[in-house]
């Protein structure tokens, strides 16, 4: 049995005639008779029953279209759904982001430009460190990740830079240096200990914080480790030490913590779009197409600008 020989029984059934049935088909009537006998030796019972006027449904006709008169619409539903898959129109899609990337414009303007693009795409979120999103991209457990780069194999992980924002001074709030004014020396700071993200969870802001430091001539003392920006900021707030932290974390109004500039001194820190280089899925692919266009636009500058 083929899709059109229930095209054709429903059309019949509907017109209650074999030729205003051919006529709206768009065939002769003696094919379109010849297809419904066809149609009735395969099931095996008689399906309409001849009148002077036309025909009509027999018992098992009835059952028949009972049975499979959603048959045309469903299957063309199931095409418009499979079209929306294979465009990356609907599906789902698994994003991940850093801590210290999710202040900045550039997490809620992509994900809220790809919602308004692809309504119908499911999105499920993760947050952890810029380490253990890379991890996950590459054991499939996230489609695409919004983060610090990550030195990951540039053969396996594709990271593309969104953008990227200066270090700022995190003091708490009574630091000598609190008062000076919103620029800062970062010099001053040699003799204070510094809280830091390990290396192993967070590579290219540690790396970039310890620049910084090396280029104002001293190695930083190390104070307490911390592996979330909230905790750094919190030891931070408790007097236990001072940090580096990109420039949306000022964002944060938290009590006992105050930020300064350091001036043109400062090391600047990306932000990545990364994703598997193997990737075929059609979502991700639209993902990544409404971030480039959002960084092309400087979405994420321009709003930087006007916090």
């Amino acid at each position: 049995m083929e899709l059109r020989h229930v095209r054709y029984f429903l059309a019949i059934a509907e017109e209650g005639s074999f030729t205003r049935a051919a006529e709206r088909l768009g065939i002769a009537q003696p094919p379109l008779s010849q297809q419904i006998k066809l149609l009735e030796q395969e099931i095996g019972v008689r399906l309409f029953r001849r009148l002077s006027h036309g025909v009509e449904l027999t018992p098992a006709g009835n059952a028949f279209r009972a049975a499979v008169g959603n048959v045309p619409h469903e299957i063309a539903e199931g095409m418009r759904l499979a079209r929306k898959a294979a465009a990356g129109e609907s599906g789902e899609i698994r994003i991940g982001f850093t801590g210290t990337a999710a202040l900045s414009p550039a997490v809620p303007v992509c994900i809220a430009q790809f919602r308004d693009a692809y309504p119908d795409v499911e999105i499920n979120v993760t947050e952890a460190n810029s380490v253990a999103l890379a991890t996950a991209l590459l054991d499939d457990r996230l489609d695409v990740a919004i983060l610090r780069p990550s030195n990951s194999d540039p053969d396996l992980l594709v990271e593309e830079v969104l953008t990227d924002e200066p270090l700022l001074a995190a003091l708490p709030a009574n630091h000598p240096l609190a008062a000076s004014g919103e620029i800062i020396d970062l010099a001053k700071l040699c003799d204070d200990s510094f809280i830091l993200t390990p290396r192993s969870v967070g590579v290219s802001l540690h790396d970039a914080i310890l620049r910084s430091c090396a280029k104002a001539g001293f190695t930083p003392k190390s104070g307490p480790a911390a592996p979330h920006i909230a905790s750094i900021l919190s030891l931070v707030a408790a007097g236990l030490g001072v940090s580096l932290v990109p420039a949306s974390i000022a964002r944060v109004d938290l009590h006992g913590t105050v930020f300064r500039h350091l001036g043109d001194t400062a090391e600047r820190v990306a932000i990545a779009l990364a994703y598997r280089r193997a990737t075929t899925s059609p979502v991700v692919r639209n993902f990544c197409s409404v971030a480039r266009k959002a960084r092309m636009d400087r979405h994420f500058e321009l709003q930087a600008q006007n916090e």
